[in-house]
C-alpha cells in the first residue's frame, strides 16, 4: 500500500522537523531542499525515506544542528572545508558554492570537505554549477558496506560519482550513480517490499553470492559496480577507491572502514583517522576552456546523435543521463510523491514525536493496494 502526498506537503512538513531538532529556518530549508531532490527525482532510497535515519544520527549525537563551517585551508583554486558536523545536507551545497565562486575567479574550484555527514543525491550539489555555465562535479565516500574484489572485507562505501554538463536547447547531461551495482538504499526498498535482490548486488559474509535484501545485518557485504571480476567489479572498485580517496584522504575525512555509518546497526570504530565523512566539488566554467555558445551547441549535436542512436528491438529510444530523473520530476510534482507503508509509518511517528503536522486528507493523499 502507498500514500501519495504532494511535494507541498513534504516540504513543509520535513523542514518543521528540521527545524524542531534545533536547524536554523536558512538550514532547515536548505536540507529540505536537498533531500527532496531526491523523491522529486525518482531517487526514493535517498529522499524522505532518510528523514528517521538523520533524527537518529542527531540524537546519537552525531550531527550538529548549528555547524560552524568554514574555510580551513584555501588557495586560488581549492579549499578545504570544515563541516563542523553539521548535516551533510547542509555543508555539501555551502561547499560547492565555494567551488562555484572560485571558478568564477579563476576557471576552476576545488573543495574538498571534512567533518561532514551523509548529503543526500550527489546531484543536488553537482547541478548547481548548471546555473553558471559550468560543469558540476560532486562525490562523497559513505557507511563501509562494500566489499573490495575478492574480499569479504566491509572497507568502501557506495561512493557515488556525478558530473554535470549543461546544453543549449537539450537539457543538461546529469550522470549520478553509485560505485556499486545497487545502493544500500535500493535494498531496504526491497526489505519494504519484502523482495529478493538480484544476484550480483551482493554477498554473504563468506563471499558467496546472496539474493537476501537483509544480508548487511547479519555480516555480508554490497558489491562494486560490475558484481564480479567476470563482469568488472575490478573497475568498479577502483572507482570506489578513487572517490574515497578524493573526499576523505585529501581532506582529512575518514576513509576506508572508518567512515561513520549512517546505519545504526554499524557502529562508529573507536579510534578514527579522520574528522567524520568527506566530500569532493568541482566546479568548471566553460568559457574557461571555449566560448559557452559553441560549446552548448556542439552538446546539443552530441545529446541529438545518441538520441537518434538505432536501438536494439523492442526499445524505443536511447536516453542520456538525467532523462528519467528529470522526467520524474514534472510527473511527481504535478501527481505527488509516492511513499510505501513503512516510510508513511515512520513521517507518521515523526509527526507525533515532534507535535508536527503531516496535513494529511482525503484530498490530497491517495492510497493504493
Amino acid at each position: 500500500m502507498e500514500t501519495t502526498l504532494s511535494y507541498e506537503q513534504l516540504a513543509d512538513f520535513t523542514k518543521n522537523i528540521f527545524q524542531k531538532i534545533g536547524c536554523s529556518e536558512e538550514d532547515a530549508a536548505t536540507a529540505t531542499r536537498v533531500l527532496l531532490m531526491a523523491d522529486l527525482r525518482g531517487i526514493d532510497s535517498h529522499g524522505i525515506a532518510r528523514l528517521s535515519g538523520y533524527i537518529r544520527l542527531w540524537e546519537g549525537g552525531r550531527i550538529n544542528v548549528t555547524p560552524n563551517i568554514k574555510i580551513i585551508h584555501e588557495t586560488p583554486s581549492t579549499a578545504v572545508v570544515d563541516g563542523d558536523s553539521g548535516l551533510g545536507l547542509v555543508v555539501a551545497p555551502k561547499a560547492m558554492a565555494i567551488a562555484i565562486e572560485k571558478a568564477q575567479q579563476v576557471g576552476t574550484g576545488w573543495v574538498s570537505v571534512q567533518h561532514s555527514n551523509h548529503f543526500g543525491i550527489a546531484a543536488a550539489h553537482g547541478m548547481m554549477a548548471l546555473e553558471k555555465n559550468m560543469i558540476g562535479i560532486a562525490l562523497t565516500n559513505a557507511s563501509p558496506l562494500v566489499a573490495p574484489t575478492f574480499s569479504t572485507e566491509r572497507l568502501l562505501g557506495t561512493n557515488p560519482i556525478c558530473v554535470c554538463i549543461p546544453a543549449g536547447k537539450q537539457p543538461p547531461f546529469v550522470a549520478d550513480m553509485a560505485t556499486t551495482t545497487a545502493a544500500n538504499g535500493k535494498l531496504e526498498i526491497l526489505q519494504r517490499k519484502n523482495l529478493k535482490a538480484p544476484e550480483g548486488w551482493i554477498q554473504d559474509k563468506e563471499g558467496n553470492v546472496s539474493t537476501n535484501p537483509h544480508e548487511l545485518r547479519a555480516g555480508g557485504s554490497l558489491l562494486p559496480l560490475g558484481g564480479d571480476k567476470d563482469h568488472g567489479s575490478h573497475k568498479g572498485y577502483a572507482l570506489g577507491a578513487i572517490v574515497d580517496i578524493l573526499s576523505a584522504v585529501l581532506s582529512g575525512a575518514n576513509y576506508a572502514a572508518w567512515v561513520p555509518p549512517f546505519v545504526s546497526f554499524l557502529p562508529v570504530a573507536a579510534e578514527l583517522p579522520g574528522k567524520g565523512i568527506g566530500h569532493f566539488f568541482g566546479a568548471m566554467r566553460i568559457d574557461a576552456f571555449r566560448p559557452v555558445d559553441d560549446f552548448k551547441k556542439h552538446m546539443d549535436q552530441w545529446i541529438h546523435r545518441f538520441r537518434t542512436a538505432a536501438t536494439v528491438a523492442g526499445q524505443e529510444k536511447v536516453l542520456i543521463p538525467g532523462d528519467p530523473e528529470r522526467e520524474m520530476e514534472v510527473e511527481r510534482r504535478s501527481k505527488g510523491i509516492p511513499l510505501l507503508k513503512p516510510v508513511f509509518e515512520d513521517l507518521e511517528y515523526l509527526a507525533e514525536r515532534f507535535e508536527v503536522s503531516l496535513n494529511v486528507n482525503q484530498a490530497n493523499v491517495q492510497r493504493q493496494v
